[in-house]
């Protein structure tokens, strides 16, 4: 019997957890895929919005807002890259200036700070690349960008270092209410628990309409992107948005935390909610559009392409809290952008009812702090070469574009809540996310989690069920079932 568990572990899950572990709960948290932020989570534009372009009064202005304003200490705590860019609205046409206006207006309504019209002048001054025809811009400094899928790894990982569980693999196929608990059904085992928690993202509707009276609808609503090479890093400091639409805020264009430029995306709603495939007709149109934005756009220089599905509701507004009719449900429904800017405030408030539900003790051995994996590609000589000496994995280059060793490779996989794909470990490290898209680092990726996990290396999947790498075994190796849930990990942690 659990007092809480978490169904989905996206950035909202994993914040939750990290928030519930606070206090002294026993906690789970269920993922059906094979790693935590493997939805929305791991493809958004990663950015931290200022909170001007909801609807004032929404819950989604009002967790935006607060959201943002925890994100400082949030990332100091887990180790987590934020930069503080600034963003731009950006206006072609009198009618579009007064489109700025009315958002700068809804931002003041909804308590962000600090925003401004920007005329023509200073914006040459502030993005010399951005397209001469632009007339004005909405300058919000208070947006930011962050990594999203290291965040919800960050928090899982913290939440598991003080005691909640993450169980992987494990499908939630129904939930009932069984007098004062909740019993879930799941793929391959039953969990009996106080409070349930849905926090299922593109499901979120089943979970809700097997238990209430007052149902919702999730409308999947596809998102592709383009992915512009490091070498154009710099072209861009702020997140540059044209005026939003009927559809959401439309095409934008952001540098990343990474280095990389992010296009996109596009909305298309769909029946489907796993098709994450692109197109391309939708990728040459986000590139006709964002060049609007980037005249000089680098065709060249487009090194991948992804789509994200993201959870879209009639009411176009997050759905947050205890259903009346279903005592000990909870709804974390409906995230869509801002669904990362307002996690952690979606976290705390939720955190706070559910507490004062159970009437929980505080957690006084809670340690809110979480070290990073130490990044090869960001030391300076003198670091590199002591970390070589510290450990010598320190000095074999796995991934040539992104200068990602092996010894980072082995310690996401041993970590806590650790990789346990291909994919995993390209969230954990960046392995595979350079301009070679894993081109050449992939078979040593491959061979260091079938030697780490004790799998035949045809065992070892891109990211998860049915996504085997290799077609055969190899002959010196036994092959072992596909069906295994928990993956074996050596005693042994690495040495920093």
């Amino acid at each position: 019997m659990y007092d809480v568990v978490i169904i989905g572990a996206g950035v909202i899950g994993c914040a939750l957890a990290r928030e519930l572990s606070r206090w002294r709960l026993k906690l789970a948290v269920c993922e059906k895929n094979s790693d935590v932020a493997d939805g929305a989570s791991k493809a958004n534009s990663a950015i931290v919005h200022s909170g001007h372009s909801n609807a004032p009064g929404s819950n989604m202005a009002r967790f935006n807002l607060a959201g943002n304003l925890l994100y400082e200490q949030l990332c100091q705590e887990l180790g987590v890259p934020l930069q503080r860019n600034g963003s731009l609205n950006i206006a072609f046409t009198d009618e579009e200036v007064g489109k700025l206006q009315q958002l700068m207006r809804d931002g003041e309504a909804n308590g962000v700070s600090g925003m401004r019209i920007v005329g023509p002048d200073e914006l040459r001054v502030m993005e010399p690349q951005l397209n001469a025809e632009v007339k004005a811009a909405l300058f919000a400094p208070s947006s930011a960008i962050t990594s999203p899928y290291e965040l919800a790894v960050a928090m899982a990982e913290n939440a598991a270092h003080n005691g909640a569980e993450l169980i992987l693999n494990c499908k939630v196929l129904k939930v009932e209410k069984r007098e004062d608990s909740w019993t879930l059904f799941c793929s391959d085992r039953k969990l009996e628990t106080q409070v349930l928690v849905n926090a299922a993202g593109l499901y979120a509707d089943v979970f809700n309409n097997q238990v209430s009276a007052k149902k919702i609808k999730i409308l999947p609503r596809k998102g592709q992107y383009w992915i512009v090479d490091k070498s154009y890093a710099g072209s861009f400091k702020h997140t540059i948005f044209q005026v939003p639409g009927s559809m959401g805020k439309g095409i934008l264009l952001t540098p990343t935390v990474d280095g990389t430029i992010l296009l996109g995306p596009t909305a298309e709603d769909q029946e489907d909610r796993e098709d994450t495939s692109t197109s391309r007709e939708s990728l040459e149109h986000i590139k006709t559009v964002a060049k609007r934005s980037w005249p000089a756009l680098p065709e060249h220089a487009l090194i991948g392409s992804f789509a994200g599905i993201r959870a879209h509701t009639k009411e176009n507004d997050f759905i947050i809290g205890e259903r009346q009719d279903a005592p000990g449900f909870f709804n974390a429904a409906g995230i869509e952008s801002p669904g990362l800017s307002a996690a952690p405030a979606i976290a705390e408030e939720l955190c706070k009812q559910i507490v004062s539900k159970l009437g929980a003790v505080k957690n006084n051995s809670f340690n809110p702090r979480r070290n990073p994996i130490p990044a090869f590609r960001h030391m300076s000589f003198a670091e590199k070469t002591a970390a070589i000496q510290r450990n010598p994995l320190f000095g074999r280059i796995v991934c040539r574009c992104e200068q990602i060793t092996e010894a980072e490779i082995r310690a996401s996989i041993r970590r806590p809540v650790g990789a346990l794909t291909v994919d995993a470990v390209k969230r954990r490290t960046r392995a595979g996310m350079g301009r070679c898209q894993g081109g050449f680092c992939l078979p040593r990726v491959v061979d260091i989690l079938s030697q780490e996990l004790g799998l035949s290396p045809a065992r070892i999947t891109k990211d998860g069920s049915l996504s085997e790498i290799l077609a055969g075994d190899r002959p010196d190796q036994p092959a072992m079932s596909s069906q295994c849930k928990t993956a074996r990990r050596p005693a042994k942690t690495p040495r920093f």
